[in-house]
């Protein structure tokens, strides 16, 4: 199981040996890495010196600063904005949608762009979003996407139709989502020094449900990787990307 992959098609195409099904928590796309702001797709369109700003702007929480600087830089691209983004987001789903061994089973993450995979998975891989499927025996549920933050990633949508998402999957053996449950643990970032969000409405299903497993990515230094919240043990996947690990379901 592999979450936050942000580019890293190497070690995803060796992520699924030895396993019966590989699962992907989504965020396939990188648009800068916050570790080495030479790599993503804003670097390469603006440079590594304008990553560093950008990055600088953002941890500090100055949002509307760096919408200013991304509008002035995006100014001077001559080009419509959602071309230049899709073409160059189209060249990494292609080989990371390679590196999909089969079976995948895989939903988005924040900053994925769902209309487009539909077009890059193969029919080895199986994507779900508010859906259920069972693998191995066991009844699995998938929910895709973050809720709407500053920083204005692609695929963040309303807390309304996360939760009716949420509510489709119903009970499950694991439930799988991109984001965590609105636990302080699990949605602090330790590095970044800041809390993403998660999702209220999936822990009170944690609550109800009482999955065996709640798993999960998006944060990629959690304060907890893993926590039991009644019955359920809920996992942080890991940040594949700086990892090239997987972390193994074992029954």
């Amino acid at each position: 199981m592999v979450s936050d992959v942000h580019g890293n098609a190497r070690d995803l195409a060796r992520a699924g040996d030895g396993a019966d099904a590989l699962i992907c928590l989504g965020d396939l796309v990188l648009f800068l890495d916050y570790a080495d702001h030479s790599r993503g797709i804003f670097p390469d369109l603006f440079g590594v010196e304008n990553a560093d700003r950008i990055v600088a702007l953002r941890t500090a929480r100055r949002f509307t600063e760096a919408r200013e600087l991304g509008a002035q830089l995006w100014a001077g691209v001559g080009a419509d904005r959602a071309s230049v983004i899709e073409a160059a987001v189209r060249k990494q789903y292609a080989e990371l949608f390679a590196a999909f061994p089969t079976p995948t089973y895989a939903t988005y993450g924040n900053v994925d762009m769902p209309p487009l995979w539909r077009e890059y998975a193969g029919p080895g891989t199986t994507v779900l979003d508010g859906e259920r499927v069972e693998i191995g025996g066991r009844v699995f549920g998938f929910v895709g996407g973050g809720l709407r933050t500053p920083m204005r990633t692609p695929y963040e949508i309303s807390e309304e139709e996360y939760a009716a998402k949420i509510e489709a999957v119903g009970e499950v053996d694991v439930l799988c989502t991109h984001i965590p449950p609105e636990v302080p643990e699990l949605v602090y970032d330790t590095v970044a020094r800041r809390f993403e969000r998660g999702s209220r409405a999936l822990l009170a299903a944690i609550r109800r449900t009482r999955p065996r497993y709640a798993l999960f990515g998006h944060v990629h230094q959690p304060l907890v990787r893993r926590m039991r919240i009644g019955a359920t043990e809920c996992v942080n996947v890991g940040h594949f990307a700086g990892s090239g690990r997987p972390w193994a379901l074992e029954w």
